[in-house]
C-alpha cells in the first residue's frame, strides 16, 4: 500500500515537471510579438546558440519569425504601391500643368503680336496690363508645376530607398534561412550519428 502511494506520488511530481517544462518551452517570447523585425532579429541571435558554425533556433520561434517577416515584406509592397500610385497620380497633374502652359504660351505669343489694347468683355483693357495678368498667371503654373516635381522626386528617391531596403531584406532573410536549413541538416546527421553509435552500428 505504501509503495503504491510512494509510486503514484513520483509520477504525479514527474507528470508536473514535465508539463512545467514544455510550458517554459514553448512560451513565444514578448520581443517576437511586438517588437519591430530588426529587434526581433537580435533577440534571436542573442539568444540562439551556435554549434560548429550553426545557428540552433526553436521550431515555434522559426515559424513566428518567418511570418513577422512575410507581415513585413507585405507592408512594404503595400507602401511600395501607394507610392507608385502617388507617384503617377503627380505625373498626371505634371502632364496637366504642362499643356496648361504650353496652352498659355501660345495665347501669349497671340496677344503680344496684337494691337495694343485688348477688347475683353466688352471693356478695352490696356496690353501691358493684359500682359502682367497673363505672366502671374505663367508665375503661378510654373511655381505649381516646380513643387510638383520637388514631391515626384522626393516619392521617387522614397521608392528606390524602399525597395532597397526590401531587397537587402529578402537578402538577409535567405541567408538567415539557408544557415538555419544547414544548422537544421548538421544537427539531424549528428542526432542520426549518435543514434548509430548507442545501437552499435
Amino acid at each position: 500500500m505504501y509503495q503504491s502511494r510512494c509510486r503514484l506520488l513520483l509520477i504525479i511530481s514527474m507528470l508536473l515537471i514535465a508539463f512545467t517544462n514544455a510550458h517554459s518551452q514553448t512560451e513565444m517570447p514578448e520581443v517576437l510579438k511586438n517588437s519591430p523585425l530588426k529587434e526581433q532579429l537580435k533577440y534571436i541571435e542573442e539568444k540562439t546558440r551556435i554549434y560548429e558554425n550553426y545557428r540552433a533556433i526553436r521550431e515555434d520561434m522559426f515559424q513566428k519569425l518567418k511570418v513577422n517577416i512575410s507581415d513585413t515584406l507585405s507592408s512594404s509592397f503595400n507602401k511600395i504601391g501607394a507610392l507608385k500610385n502617388n507617384t503617377t497620380a503627380l505625373k498626371h497633374t505634371i502632364d496637366s500643368l504642362n499643356t496648361t502652359l504650353a496652352t498659355t504660351k501660345t495665347n501669349l505669343n497671340d496677344i503680344t503680336s496684337s494691337k495694343n489694347s485688348i477688347k475683353v468683355l466688352g471693356k478695352e483693357v490696356n496690353k501691358t496690363s493684359y500682359n502682367s495678368i497673363m505672366w502671374t498667371i505663367v508665375g503661378i503654373l510654373l511655381a505649381v508645376l516646380a513643387i510638383g516635381f520637388v514631391i515626384f522626386k522626393r516619392n521617387l528617391s522614397v521608392i528606390i530607398g524602399t525597395n532597397k531596403e526590401l531587397h537587402d531584406l529578402k537578402d538577409e532573410f535567405e541567408a538567415y534561412r539557408k544557415t538555419n536549413r544547414e544548422t537544421r541538416e548538421k544537427m539531424s546527421m549528428a542526432h542520426f550519428n549518435e543514434l548509430k553509435k548507442l545501437r552499435g552500428e
